[in-house]
């Protein structure tokens, strides 16, 4: 089995997985679990300019209130946005509150025609699953790989729930690991 098919076939097992835990959360539970940042990811949102984000879908891990903290601490928000797989994905700026648009895959995303795009330098990245060597696995399309090479200087941090943790993601040459994971249980560095 090579890669890929490794890959994908975690990538089922972990939605399946991430989808049973959050199931048996209530929503209190859910809005709350990644309400307070710990002080090494307040020091990385102290340090920042820009703090690019993502809107939660399904059974993602929320990182909304760490994008209010940052907001209200006068970061710069930026979201995702992507117009299709062939094109790197692009952050435009975002302040909570403002209207978003549908984008791909059911993605809600500022408006290119009215948010002008930002450069982050800290990102909190979504993902379905990682390991403690801070490689993560995403959906498959490596938009947040090609993301963190274009901001090679930007800190990278995953936001996810515990029981997306894996002994290992088996890695390619192009997949760029993280700085640091945040799970509603622990900082893991």
């Amino acid at each position: 089995m090579d890669s890929t098919d490794t890959k994908a076939q975690l990538r089922t097992e972990l939605r399946a997985r991430r989808d049973a835990m959050v199931a048996g959360l209530d929503s209190a539970a859910r809005l709350f679990a990644f309400h307070a940042a710990p002080t090494p990811l307040k020091e990385l949102i102290d340090r920042a300019q820009c703090v690019a984000g993502y809107r939660s879908a399904g059974s993602e891990a929320d990182p909304g209130a760490l994008l209010a903290h940052a907001a209200k601490a006068g970061k710069t928000i930026a979201l995702p946005y992507v117009e299709r797989r062939s094109v790197p994905m692009r952050f435009l700026a975002w302040a909570p509150g403002d209207p978003l648009i549908p984008g791909q895959w059911g993605l809600e995303q500022p408006d290119i025609a009215t948010a002008p795009e930002v450069a982050p330098d800290l990102f909190l990245a979504p993902l379905l699953g990682f390991d403690r060597r801070l490689h993560r696995l995403g959906q498959g399309a490596a938009y947040y790989d090609r993301a963190f090479a274009r901001y090679p200087d930007a800190i990278r941090v995953g936001i996810a729930w515990h029981v997306q943790e894996v002994a290992m993601v088996p890695d390619d040459p192009w997949d760029v690991p993280l700085h640091a994971v945040l799970t509603e249980r622990e900082w893991i560095q």
